[in-house]
């Protein structure tokens, strides 16, 4: 039995014989699936060998930071979501996640930042106003 982090070698067809069945979209839409069935460790899994084969793809790096983030696992879920905030700044959905993981792991006032500019850019979105409205009182409280 391999021990965690240890080295994936190739079987002597070439393959790896640790990766799931199929291709980059079947992983990403199974990824999904187990995110909406809960199960989001399961869902990191299978994603992150997903980002891993295509990185360019914000739809695989985008439910990878949200299943990151069910999973509990806040900080990569932040530094995933910075890295679609850093192609397009104005991706409001992302903005929220990172303000949400920074909230998580205590930075309420870099979290304050990322939510405000996702509610400024919409503005009819209760869910990021409520973010930002719990985000701002938490480090109001913490002054």
């Amino acid at each position: 039995m391999r021990g965690e982090g240890a080295e994936r070698r190739p079987d002597e067809t070439g393959e790896d014989p640790a990766a799931p069945e199929g291709g980059v979209y079947d992983w990403y839409t199974r990824g999904l699936a187990l995110l909406r069935s809960g199960s989001a460790a399961a869902a990191v899994q299978l994603l992150t060998r997903a980002a891993e084969a295509e990185p360019s793809s914000r739809s695989i790096r985008e439910a990878l930071a949200r299943a990151q983030f069910g999973a509990r696992l806040f900080e990569q879920a932040a530094e995933t979501f910075r890295s679609i905030v850093e192609e397009d700044p104005a991706e409001d959905y992302a903005l929220f996640g990172l303000g949400l993981s920074l909230s998580r792991v205590g930075d309420f006032s870099g979290a304050v930042e990322h939510l405000a500019l996702a509610v400024a850019m919409r503005p009819d979105n209760k869910d990021y106003a409520n973010a930002l409205r719990h985000a701002r009182a938490t480090l109001d409280s913490r002054r």
